[in-house]
């Protein structure tokens, strides 16, 4: 799915007795937050047949987790930003007359003590409702978001996402679904990785981990380790480490059908710097497959450039910089664990499955994959 905004988005007349023409029905539309550790992002979509297209957006790095590793709370500063940001989605929601939205916490607020004191306080200073889901949860909205970019050659799926306090891998054996059927075997996840009772053939999930590591959580781990090179390959090793209790996969036999997607905001960084984009342009990186050899190329490229380098970086970005380490030393891991010398990228996530689903359950989409 490549969503489009339509002209005007964003820009829309003030609300008049009678709708603008192009301004969509407000019943028609629904949002979804995800609120991460390092990151706050909203959607707000219309369902159009298969898929969905944006009306509008809003992505703010408001850094909750800051300090978390070592005060195990949600800091006043870290709260005081993210409010800010929060309503300035409730003033978007407000605007487009949002009835239909989830807006959900993750790894952040679930280890935070101070949690459910903060979402409190967002509901007396913003009028929104946080959720706080569950690992399994934003691991099954991670994969689902992704199912369109499934090679219908694909026996054995791993899907990854990289997040600011935890990492999702589920690993999905589809051998079993006809080639054609094996993005929308994906699609009927929606409702939980258990296998459910259905006339249609079934992904089923292999095995499935949450590890309690991100992109802000490692680099937190080792900030007291001064050597660039040296502090990157502590964090590759540690984060390998964390993965000795997930299933293992070692059927060398079935490389060609086996297939790792990413997403998040290091994958797709990786990849922009790749393509030498000086300004990200998400038709060009969203679905795009990286050898392992061209990202072993921008990572090696990345430690040569040093922090002074990344920080100058116009492919990297001012909100990606302090982080694209640590994300790197996460997929550089991946990649030695698993069988494969390709990586499809995605830049999609719990955003996209959020809506997904809603959509889904209101039976509002066409048959078929958005």
């Amino acid at each position: 799915m490549a969503p489009k905004r339509p002209k005007g988005a964003g820009a829309f007349p003030k609300p008049v007795e009678s709708p603008a023409p192009n301004r969509p029905d407000p019943s028609e539309l629904y949002a979804a937050l995800d609120l991460g550790t390092n990151s706050c992002r909203m959607l707000i979509a219309q369902p159009k047949g298969s898929q969905f297209h944006v009306v509008d957006s809003f992505s703010k790095s408001v850094q909750l987790g800051a300090g978390l590793e070592t005060t195990g709370r949600l800091s006043r500063g870290s709260m005081r930003r993210t409010i800010q940001a929060m309503r300035i989605c409730q003033q978007k929601l407000k605007r487009h007359g949002v009835k239909r939205m989830r807006l959900v916490a993750t790894e952040a607020c679930r280890r935070a003590r101070n949690s459910k004191d903060f979402v409190k306080q967002v509901r007396r200073e913003t009028g929104l409702t946080l959720e706080i889901i569950k690992p399994e949860e934003e691991a099954r909205l991670a994969v689902i978001s992704c199912a369109p970019l499934v090679s219908t050659k694909t026996e054995q799926l791993l899907v990854v996402d990289i997040g600011g306090g935890s990492t999702e891998l589920v690993w999905i054996d589809l051998s079993n679904v006809a080639p054609v059927d094996r993005p929308k075997a994906i699609m009927r996840m929606h409702s939980g990785f258990n296998k459910l009772e259905t006339p249609f053939p079934a992904a089923r999930v292999v095995d499935w981990i949450s590890v309690p590591l991100g992109v802000a959580t490692l680099r937190d781990q080792f900030n007291d380790v001064d050597d660039d090179s040296a502090r990157f390959a502590l964090m590759s090793w540690f984060f390998e480490e964390k993965l000795a209790d997930f299933a293992p996969y070692a059927d060398e036999q079935s490389r060609e059908g086996f297939q790792i997607v990413g997403t998040s905001g290091t994958v797709t960084t990786v990849a922009a710097s790749h393509l030498g984009l000086r300004r990200y342009d998400r038709t060009k990186v969203d679905g795009l497959r990286m050898s392992s050899e061209q990202i072993d190329a921008v990572i090696n490229d990345y430690l040569r450039l040093g922090p002074a380098g990344r920080r100058a970086d116009p492919r990297i970005g001012q909100d990606r910089h302090a982080l694209i380490m640590s994300g790197s030393a996460i997929l550089q891991a991946l990649l030695r664990a698993w069988p494969t010398d390709r990586l499809s990228v995605a830049d999609r996530g719990l955003r996209e499955g959020l809506l997904y689903a809603q959509m889904s359950a209101d039976g509002v989409l066409e048959d078929g994959v958005y």
